[in-house]
């Protein structure tokens, strides 16, 4: 073993731990720390040291200076704590002991604007940063996650070829990471890619909602269904675990899933993803409509006491059930492609906003595998970029205009269906929404501008002169003419 370590890592929970095995298994020498809370967490190194680690590539430290000492120059570290303050007050342990040109590397859930923060404040003493989003869990981290750095383009040559050695692979044998770009823009795309991942994972419980409640079908039955689906368009992690998940049963035989309370929690990764859309003016409906939907069904004893009160329509599904099955199909791959494209056009916003230059093709590559979002569908997104790196929404490329359109009257049966029988599908109705409003050339904004000019004097444009000029009407006689000011697009 050699007596120098070629990167270090802090945070010996799952993750941590996992990425630590990772990278020894590569051929790599890892320091490990844990920052301990006295009395709980002490031994932690120990243990690991004389249980998973042994007789492995790894040096222990108990003390952060003996951690620091262990690591070959320039000092590398990963830190895998969770996100916020202590993140921070790591840093702050950290500085006094490091030299210019030491480079840190976050790989939890950090919010990127804290990111671009560390990234300046470590550039400016001579240090370098990485903020890195990780998906895939606690298999991805052992077996090869999908890994999407940014932060200081000068970090990037030291750690890439540990980070492309430990990730993911696709079938060609590109690592699913590569640099995405400056300061935040690593951390950014970890989020929209976890605000998508809330995305999928609402359709499929919509979809499942319908199967049960409008289908009457049982685990079982809905088993088959995902098993099938994802032989097809529909091949992706998600939709391979829900399959499994219908099939497990409990020690009575019946299945898990339908003794498991209906409250969802979070982490706060989706809501950031829409918190970040409507400071950018996007319209990210279906992420949104996700994140509220888990919102909803927290409120649980509420929902419960309404269900006593609120009628819903009678349900007698009188259509021939597979070809309503096909259907859904169609309406899960539909909605699909609107969630991707959504995000991927806050992606492109994004770039714009804070100047960083983007492959969105490359992104698209970094999901194929590892992540929790893979699926073959990316690979089509990646070919959508490859042959269009400007396009600017993935609905405007020629294999997704034929996939909806050819989707499309399924997909329309399903919500009206679903609608007409009580059925909720928040975020397969809004996607559908979503695509009617982008395809309509004319939507009745106008008459909302009217309503603010008439209520505020906020000005509107017209459709018979230059974009631009900004007139105000004073529509009751006795406004006057004093207009507020224009309006922001």
């Amino acid at each position: 073993m050699k007596e120098k370590a070629d990167i270090g890592m802090i945070g010996m929970a799952v993750m941590g731990e996992n990425l630590a095995m990772n990278i020894e298994s590569k051929g790599f020498t890892v320091a490990v720390y844990n920052r301990t809370v006295p009395g709980i967490e002490e031994g932690v190194v120990d243990r690991f040291i004389k249980g998973r680690g042994q007789g492995k590539n790894f040096i222990g430290s108990e003390t952060i200076g003996d951690f620091v000492r262990s690591l070959a120059a320039p000092r590398r570290i990963m830190m895998m704590v969770k996100a916020g303050k202590p993140v921070d007050e790591l840093i702050e342990q950290l500085l006094p002991l490091l030299d210019k040109g030491d480079i840190l590397i976050d790989g939890g859930n950090s919010h990127f604007p804290d990111t671009i923060r560390r990234t300046k404040q470590l550039e400016s003493k001579g240090m370098l940063f990485i903020g890195t989003g990780v998906s895939g869990g606690e298999e991805g981290a052992l077996r090869g996650p999908s890994i999407m750095p940014g932060g200081s383009p000068a970090a990037w040559p030291h750690v890439k070829p540990i980070l492309q050695a430990i990730a993911a692979k696709v079938s060609d044998g590109t690592p699913c990471c590569d640099w995405v770009g400056e300061n935040g823009a690593g951390h950014f795309v970890k989020m929209v890619h976890n605000g998508i991942e809330y995305g999928d994972m609402q359709l499929i419980c919509e979809a499942y909602q319908v199967m049960k409640e409008l289908l009457g079908m049982s685990a079982d039955e809905m088993h088959k269904v995902f098993k099938k689906w994802n032989t097809g368009d529909l091949d992706s992690y998600l939709i391979e675990i829900t399959r499994d998940i219908l099939a497990f049963k409990d020690a009575d035989g019946q299945p898990l899933v339908e003794k498991i309370l209906d409250t969802a929690g979070q982490k706060g990764t989706g809501k950031w993803t829409s918190v970040v859309s409507l400071d950018l003016g996007i319209p990210l409906t279906l992420i949104s409509e996700a994140v509220y939907a888990r919102c909803l069904s927290a409120m649980k004893d509420e929902r419960v006491e309404a269900s006593q009160e609120l009628r819903a329509p009678a349900r007698r599904f009188k259509r021939n059930k597979q070809a309503f099955l096909n259907d859904l199909e169609k309406a899960l791959y539909a909605s699909k492609i609107i969630s991707y494209t959504q995000g991927f056009v806050l992606l492109h916003e994004a770039a714009k906003e804070y100047g960083w230059n983007l492959n969105y093709g490359g992104i698209a590559l970094l999901w194929r595998g590892g992540c929790i979002i893979r699926s073959v569908f990316l690979t089509k997104i990646k070919e959508a970029f490859d042959k269009n790196p400007a396009l600017s929404n993935l609905l405007l490329d020629p294999f997704f205009k034929k996939r909806i359109e050819r989707s499309q009257n399924a997909w329309r049966r399903v919500v009206s269906t679903a609608m007409l029988h009580g059925i909720w599908i928040p975020a397969m109705s809004t996607a559908l929404c979503y695509y009617d409003g982008f395809r309509n050339a004319r939507l009745p904004a106008n008459l909302l501008q009217a309503q603010r000019d008439y209520f505020g004097a906020h000005q509107y444009e017209r459709i018979d002169m230059p974009r631009g000029r900004f007139f105000h009407t004073n529509w009751t006689g006795h406004g006057g003419d004093t207009a507020s000011s224009s309006y922001t697009v």
